[in-house]
């Protein structure tokens, strides 16, 4: 349970990284409310699942699910370009993800 949690919450770091920017610098009324509710519950996700999860497996999860779907969010938007490179660094950080997970 605690895994499902903390991936959920790295899926949340996504929600509110891409609110903030939406918000263009807390301009924006509605993503601001988005960015504030979705970092709460990553953060308070996070704080559940560091305590079964060793902090620093914990916070690389979830740094790296947020920072991997924050890109693809980007992307599917047309605001960043996904060329070979950076896929396959992408790959390589879900990889070193599930790594964590298997080693843990």
């Amino acid at each position: 349970m605690y895994w499902v949690v903390l991936i959920a919450s790295g899926v949340l770091e996504a929600v509110w990284a891409t609110a903030l920017a939406a918000s263009k610098g807390f301009r924006r009324p509605w993503p601001v409310v988005v960015f504030a509710v979705s970092i709460t519950l990553s953060l308070l996700g996070l704080a559940w699942a560091m305590q079964e999860i060793p902090v620093g497996t914990a916070y690389a999860v979830w740094v790296g699910v947020g920072a991997v779907l924050t890109v693809l969010v980007a992307v599917l938007r047309g605001e960043e370009k996904l060329d070979v490179k950076r896929a396959l660094v992408l790959m390589a950080l879900v990889g070193c993800v599930v790594g964590l997970k298997v080693v843990s």
